[in-house]
């Protein structure tokens, strides 16, 4: 028996959890790097009969589910993964098992305040002068956020608690969705606009949506060319929930700080341009990525691969279709 363990990208998954039982029972194999491609993935997990997957990292789609022959049993984390063709998996019998939401409910929502306040006073721009021996010459002039309009896209659980920490720093908070209403903006302290208002009124806009076929590209170049001079476009949800070519031109022309940490394609391609730009403030996709999360979710991962070797699978998404 052969379980991989694939996108482990901070190298923490084999000191997140117990696998001394596991390995044990299977031979243990632990990937760090992105798979290049589908062809890439499809080489290198031919040999496994369970994948313990890590979040959204490497989709497997009903193409690359089909060139595993030998897999058995596919681990989630979390309650669900769109990227995981669950219904290929239960035509190929293939036992999809999840683990519950991360306990670290609010992780992301602290890094999107994070990005807010180093992109509005250059933190990254002050580290690196430092590093490099200067001190303040050459590091740009920030703004304070007192005072300023903070407009949330898509006010759920992260929206509201970006919310909550705005108001904190005197901000006003403005927010739209589509099924956003007046009475639920109110609740968390916000108040409830039209999209375009949003896009031409905030100093900083924080997407905070689920990508679906519905809410790709949901902030288009429209709305990115409605925004102000010097506006700070937040985005730790998902890439695609922006356009990128909009996106990538505001920030090229100066007009936008872009403080990213979700991207179209991840890992970011090392000749990506916004890597180059002095108009972005970037993260490696580390929203939800904190230590209590990987202590949950590892252990979880290995307590799904035992039940399933044990004949006994837990958690189980498609339980009543393998």
């Amino acid at each position: 028996m052969k379980i991989a363990v694939i996108d482990d990208w901070q190298g923490v998954a084999r000191s997140s959890a117990d696998w001394s039982r596991l390995a044990a029972r299977a031979e243990l194999a632990f990937f760090a790097d992105a798979f290049g491609s589908e062809d890439d993935a499809a080489q290198a997990l031919a040999d496994f009969d369970i994948i313990l997957t890590m979040r959204e990292r490497t989709a497997f789609p009903e193409s690359l589910i089909g060139r595993l022959p030998k897999l058995r049993m596919i681990g989630i984390t979390g309650p669900s993964n769109p990227t995981v063709d669950v219904e290929a998996c239960t035509r190929q019998g293939v036992t999809v098992c999840n683990t519950p939401r991360s306990e670290a409910l609010y992780a992301t929502a602290e890094l999107a305040l994070g990005l807010m306040i180093a992109a509005a006073r250059a933190i990254p721009a002050g580290d690196k002068a430092m590093r490099a021996g200067g001190f303040q010459f050459g590091v740009p002039v920030g703004i304070g956020l007192a005072g300023k309009t903070l407009g949330i896209v898509g006010l759920g659980r992260l929206g509201a608690r970006l919310a909550r920490s705005a108001l904190a720093l005197d901000m006003k908070v403005i927010a739209w969705s589509p099924n956003l209403t007046a009475a639920k903006a109110e609740e968390a302290g916000a108040v409830l606009v039209g999209k375009s208002d949003l896009m031409r009124d905030a100093d900083v806009i924080s997407v905070h949506m689920v990508l679906s076929p519905r809410t790709r590209g949901l902030v288009g170049a429209e709305d990115i060319a409605r925004l102000k001079q010097g506006a700070i476009l937040i985005n730790t949800s998902r890439g695609p929930l922006i356009d990128e070519a909009a996106l990538l031109a505001a920030v090229r022309a100066g007009k936008i700080t872009a403080a990213l940490d979700v991207y179209d394609r991840e890992p970011l391609p090392k000749d990506h341009p916004l890597r180059a730009s002095d108009h972005t403030v970037l993260t490696p996709h580390l929203g939800y990525g904190v230590d209590e999360t990987w202590r949950q979710f590892y252990p979880q991962s290995v307590e799904n691969a035992e039940a399933f070797l044990d004949g006994k699978p837990i958690r189980v998404v498609n339980a009543q279709k393998t």
